[in-house]
């Protein structure tokens, strides 16, 4: 058997949810075109980005749903989410940001399982380059991690780059793996 006879094509949709600014958009860039951007810029609904990764001998076409995450927009939310194939809930570690984002995690968890069903879902920490390393405690993001069932949580950092790699490729083999012998 020559190698393109192993050839698959998948497809999957990644909803990428969280608060307004914890750097939803940031971290898809740093993805997808290794880029970072300081200013700010509001997501307005939502907006995607395709990028297309091999995988052992087989295509992967990755559309990341950028949704907005405030308030204003979530009339919207339950069109974008749909066809979604697994999630990304953001949250920040930036002091002035963590404890709000934070405490949303379980309200963003509920909305996609509510449009989704038991979809995997991965927590990424972001802005971890904002953090004091030496007071940092993450035991309260650790339990929520494994009361939710969540495939995992990653410190990231979008201006960095810091487990950005390592934190989308969880959630992409993951669903490769789910998918790559139906």
């Amino acid at each position: 058997m020559k190698e393109s006879d192993d050839r698959k094509d998948f497809v999957f949709k990644i909803t990428v949810i969280g608060d307004g600014g914890v750097g939803k958009t940031s971290l898809i860039k740093k993805y997808t075109k290794g880029s970072f951007k300081k200013e700010y810029i509001k997501t307005l609904g939502a907006q995607f980005s395709k990028y297309d990764e091999q995988i052992e001998n087989s295509q992967v076409k990755l559309f990341f749903w950028d949704i907005a995450g405030q308030a204003e927009f979530s009339f919207m939310r339950p069109t974008f989410y749909k066809g979604s194939k697994a999630a990304i809930i953001v949250f920040s570690h930036a002091p002035e940001e963590e404890e709000k984002s934070f405490t949303h995690i379980s309200d963003w968890h509920q909305d996609i399982k509510n449009y989704c069903g038991d979809i995997p879902i991965v927590l990424f920490g972001n802005k971890i380059d904002l953090v004091n390393k030496e007071s940092f405690d993450d035991s309260k993001v650790e339990k929520i991690t494994s009361e939710r069932s969540f495939l995992g949580y990653y410190k990231t950092s979008a201006k960095t780059g810091t487990g950005v790699y390592e934190a989308f490729q969880a959630i992409i083999k993951t669903l490769y793996e789910k998918y790559k012998d139906q």
